[in-house]
């Protein structure tokens, strides 16, 4: 079986030049890809004292829900605004160009509680302090942040550097 970094394809010049794409569906379009990314979040989250997993929306949902399923916690998810039913509570973060909000039902978490944040990618962190942001504002604890793959070129983990942050995959670049 090839490493988990062989089955991520990098499409140079995308969305503009300079950019290297990492490209995530890759990975899960394969089964054996799928297979190292869910499991190499398991072993490290097999590692922390939690009780539930919250995904971002949408590739949050991918990896967050098998982990949550194979370690049996319940999962979370943390949506743009908007999409949830129920009374939510949300919060706003900065993207490269304007804003972004989303939100977590208001009862999703209770005092006390102990989360881990499940995504595919770091980047600036700023979903993943705002997902952050939303467990502490319901009394929640964020014991970890999993990655499958981190820009360290674009500094996610000093914007998180209050957290456990822990990626599979760290690419040097943007």
């Amino acid at each position: 079986m090839k490493k988990l970094e062989e089955y991520v394809v990098t499409i140079p010049d995308f969305p503009e030049p300079g950019i290297m794409f990492r490209d995530i569906t890759s990975v899960i379009q394969d089964p054996d890809g799928l297979k190292l990314s869910v499991d190499g979040l398991v072993e490290t989250a097999k590692q922390v004292d939690f009780d539930l997993v919250i995904g971002p929306e949408s590739r949050g949902f991918i990896f967050g829900v098998p982990v949550a399923y194979l370690l049996g916690k319940g999962f979370i998810p943390v949506r743009k605004k908007g999409k949830l039913p129920r009374k939510t509570i949300s919060r706003k973060y900065d993207l490269e160009y304007g804003q972004a909000e989303v939100e977590i039902h208001a009862d999703a978490i209770r005092p006390g509680q102990r989360v881990i944040i499940v995504d595919d990618l770091m980047a600036t962190g700023g979903s993943a302090e705002a997902a952050a942001k939303l467990v502490e504002d319901l009394g929640g604890q964020v014991v970890k942040m999993l990655f499958v793959m981190e820009l360290a070129g674009l500094k996610g983990r000093e914007r998180l550097k209050d957290y456990d942050v822990e990626s599979l995959i760290i690419y040097p670049g943007k």
